[in-house]
């Protein structure tokens, strides 16, 4: 049976939504509950191991550091545009080695910078070790290697490596 339902409660809950933005009837019942099924085998195939945490009590740290930095983060990035405009600021592109490999730590990483206002995660090259990043001002390199490589990397190998 689980076979056939890998996940239920998304079947169910992709089932509603369907008939939510369609209309309710035999047909787009059926159509519904088919796509909801290939939606569940294709989340199956697509579905990693559950992430092993190691040290919980690392958890609110990372986030009240990473709450402080998207706060400052949002102060410079609104300064910069209010004052400055394009005028005094480049953007800059930034490669940084990690040593995490994690892929749940590269996914909180990823997550984490791509929230952070001013940063976008680019690339990350599996060979090398090496992740690249947009910034919103060039002149924060040495910032956003420092925050990398000392505050996040230490505590997300903490979590989970």
């Amino acid at each position: 049976m689980s076979r056939l339902f890998p996940h239920p409660v998304l079947s169910v809950a992709l089932v509603f939504l369907w008939l939510m933005l369609t209309r309710f009837s035999l047909g787009y019942l059926i159509l519904g509950t088919v796509l909801s099924l290939v939606a569940g085998w294709a989340y199956s195939a697509l579905h990693s191991a559950k992430p092993r945490i190691r040290r919980w009590s690392a958890i609110p740290r990372l986030i009240g550091t990473l709450f402080l930095d998207i706060i400052r983060s949002n102060v410079a990035v609104t300064r910069l545009l209010l004052t400055e405009g394009r005028s005094g600021r480049q953007s800059a592109f930034i490669r940084v080695p990690l040593q995490i490999t994690s892929g749940n730590s590269l996914a909180v990483l990823a997550i984490i910078l791509t929230a952070t206002p001013g940063t976008a995660w680019v690339e990350y090259e599996t060979e090398t070790g090496v992740l690249t990043l947009h910034i919103f001002d060039a002149a924060e390199t040495d910032h956003y290697h420092d925050v990398i490589r000392n505050t996040y990397e230490p505590m997300l190998m903490e979590i989970f490596e």
